[in-house]
């Protein structure tokens, strides 16, 4: 209740004291002072009864705000957990993915130099193997690489272009060349795949 309030209460309710007794004084063996009384009474009694819903209306106003709030900070708070234990390894992916890079292009060097020497099988075997473990561990937290082929048709929310170059039999806005491939994780694009276009 504020001071206001109460302050407008107390006066009203002096007020009716003093109505009171000076009727009392006035008449005090008359029916009609009793009723008088009786009646000063009862306003008392209403005027506080409007005063005690006014303030259960604006509790229950109060608390129903509340309630909306801590809702919609429930909501809120579910979104972030969520989107941390999606996203929270970006950061990791995206130290990985350079390392991912090299390996993909030292196996690639290793397969075009086609020696037919034990050694060099076994360090390539090797590398197929850790980069074969490396695709399964980044599949596993949701790392996809974007679909970057040559002939595709070039998508500015997937790919960047590096350039663009007139070729012969090629369509125009088609894909000609892959210079790096980009990755999504859990659907949404953490690296676009850097391509060359036709024009």
């Amino acid at each position: 209740m504020s001071e206001e309030q109460k302050v407008d209460e107390q006066t009203a309710e002096g007020e009716i004291k003093q109505t009171a007794e000076e009727i009392v004084n006035e008449d005090e063996d008359s029916e009609e002072a009793v009723d008088e009384l009786a009646a000063l009474k009862a306003e008392e009694l209403i005027s506080r009864i409007k005063l005690a819903q006014a303030k259960a209306d604006e509790n229950w106003d109060v608390a129903l705000r509340t309630k909306a709030e801590m809702e919609n900070v429930r909501r809120r708070t579910e979104k972030e957990v969520s989107n941390a234990r999606k996203f929270g390894v970006e950061k990791m992916v995206n130290e990985i993915l350079p390392v991912k890079d090299s390996m993909e292009l030292g196996l690639k060097a290793a397969i075009e130099l086609d020696i037919e020497d034990e050694a060099v099988h076994k360090v390539r075997e090797g590398m197929e193997l850790t980069l074969k473990m490396m695709n399964n561990a980044m599949t596993k937290i949701g790392v996809k690489e974007v679909a970057s082929e040559e002939g595709e048709a070039y998508s500015a929310d997937f790919h960047q272009a590096m350039s663009m170059q007139e070729v012969a039999g090629k369509e125009a806005n088609t894909i000609i060349a892959v210079v790096q491939k980009g990755y999504m994780l859990n659907d949404r694009l953490i690296r676009p795949a850097m391509v060359m276009v036709a024009k």
